[in-house]
């Protein structure tokens, strides 16, 4: 697997310090490097970002820059989002509307939402759904929905639920494999012949 490194990146769409959602994205980041990705987390509180103006680009802040480079080389993206209001985080939001195709397009996607209610994350993660096959990424059908996630995690901040602890974990372990498997040297050799031959006769 040495020549086909792969590596993955986590977005935490929550500015709270020690934050749940955080907390998810990284737990789905160890079943990625587990698998033998590269793995990092980025945390959109530690990011100085500025409202969506392509008018403006040129006063961007540098962190504007270095998002768009760390999403833009890496394989997988794993995004996680507090759901506010049956939507997700305005902060992520505003992060995804700062990239483009040059960053999402062709890469996995694997979805993560954290709610502080019964119902789920459901509704934001159907969002992201949509802005990934927007941004014409491979969104996973692997995702978490963590529900009254101050129930679900301990006092040190970890997933203290053995089903959503196995289920967060799984999101970035076939993340990473269907990252794999995309840009194996293996797999693309295979759509090279694939592509290269001769079209059936009987089909017609």
């Amino acid at each position: 697997m040495s020549k086909d490194k792969i590596s993955v990146i986590g977005i935490s769409g929550s500015i709270r310090e020690n934050s749940y959602t955080s907390a998810a994205v990284e737990l789905a980041l160890e079943g990625a490097q587990e698998f033998g990705a590269e793995v990092e987390l980025i945390e959109l509180r530690k990011y100085e970002l500025v409202f969506c103006n392509t008018e403006g680009e040129d006063n961007y802040p540098k962190d504007v820059a270095k998002l768009r480079e760390k999403v833009e080389s890496a394989h997988g993206i794993i995004l996680g989002t507090p759901e506010y209001h049956g939507g997700y985080s305005g902060v992520l939001k505003n992060a995804l509307d700062l990239m483009g195709f040059k960053q999402f397009e062709g890469k996995m996607m694997g979805l993560i939402g954290v709610s502080g209610g019964k119902m789920g994350a459901i509704n934001a993660l159907n969002g992201l759904r949509v802005v990934g096959r927007t941004l014409h990424s491979w969104v996973i059908p692997q995702q978490a929905s963590i529900s009254e996630a101050w129930k679900k995690f301990d006092d040190k901040g970890s997933l203290a639920d053995k089903d959503l602890h196995k289920q967060v974990k799984n999101v970035g372990q076939q993340l990473a494999k269907f990252s794999f498997l995309h840009h194996s040297n293996q797999a693309m050799e295979f759509l090279r012949l694939w592509e290269s031959a001769i079209e059936n006769p009987g089909a017609e």
